[in-house]
């Protein structure tokens, strides 16, 4: 099994350096995608209440030959139950679909600024990391004016921010902002899905002279840029794939020649503006 590095949120708890993304995870299938995905290694899971495949999550877990103790569960908050009382009742469901005690990292999936409820989310997901029902909280697709009204009204900045991160658009700024604020970056689709990254001719010849994929090379790109990558993969030798990548280090310099390839978001879900219910 792979060793995984890991980090310590600012609240004390451990994250692994990769994590398994299960979107799309459903049915016997899914469940056999996350059984087969920690038996290879993984230990952190991401999943969401919108996902519609916590139970399935949950199951694979179960199946799993790994102490619950040694797994960490991502679930998120949808957009339709933003509010203080809202979120307990959405925070009980999700518990529920995933059969757990305790959820390792309970994130907001999307600020819905129109709303403007994420502060009052916010102060619910404080009391059930106080009431230990939650572990570490976070948020997912906030920017930095975001960040700090939670800050400014509560007091208390996230453990993660779960963003959109990738070489075509490396979020520069706002992981700066993330890094002197102690707040954990974490990538969702960390392999620009569905574009044609991984066919860019500096990633494929980087690749080469490093003996390893181009899907390798930009997930170690993430971990040497201290983002938590969430690859999502069903398929257990492309899961092993993914977590093989703490064996070589890219220079500073080929870590820009990376980061140079920005374009800017690839699916237009601009955090003001996106709303996901």
């Amino acid at each position: 099994m792979t060793d995984i590095p890991t980090y310590t949120l600012n609240d004390g708890e451990n994250l692994p350096a990769i994590g398994l993304g299960t979107y799309g995870l459903r049915g016997d299938a899914g469940i056999a995608s996350v059984e087969a995905a920690i038996a290879s290694g993984y230990r952190l899971l991401d999943t969401a209440l919108n996902y519609e495949n916590e139970r399935e999550v949950g199951e694979g877990m179960r199946r799993a030959e790994v102490d619950r103790g040694e797994l960490l569960v991502t679930t998120k908050i949808p957009g339709r139950h933003h509010g203080y009382d809202e979120t307990m009742a959405s925070f009980a469901e999700s518990r529920q679909n995933l059969g757990v005690d305790v959820v390792n990292l309970y994130l907001i999936h999307w600020p819905l600024p129109r709303v403007d409820k994420y502060v009052d989310t916010w102060r619910a997901m404080i009391d059930l990391r106080e009431q230990g029902l939650v572990r570490s909280i976070g948020v997912s697709n906030f920017t930095i004016e975001h960040l700090r009204r939670l800050d400014d009204e509560t007091g208390v900045l996230p453990s993660v921010n779960q963003v959109e991160l990738h070489p075509y658009f490396p979020q520069t700024q706002l992981r700066e902002f993330h890094a002197s604020s102690g707040i954990r970056t974490e990538s969702w689709s960390p392999l620009g899905k569905s574009s044609e990254l991984l066919s860019e001719p500096v990633i494929v010849d980087l690749a080469g002279a490093y003996g390893v994929t181009p899907v390798q090379l930009v997930l170690r790109w993430h971990t040497q840029l201290g983002s938590i990558p969430i690859p999502k993969s069903a398929d257990a030798e492309r899961q092993r794939e993914n977590l093989d990548i703490f064996g070589f280090t890219m220079t500073d310099d080929e870590l820009d020649v990376l980061s140079d390839l920005e374009r800017g978001r690839l699916w237009g879900g601009d955090p003001e503006t996106n709303e996901e219910f």
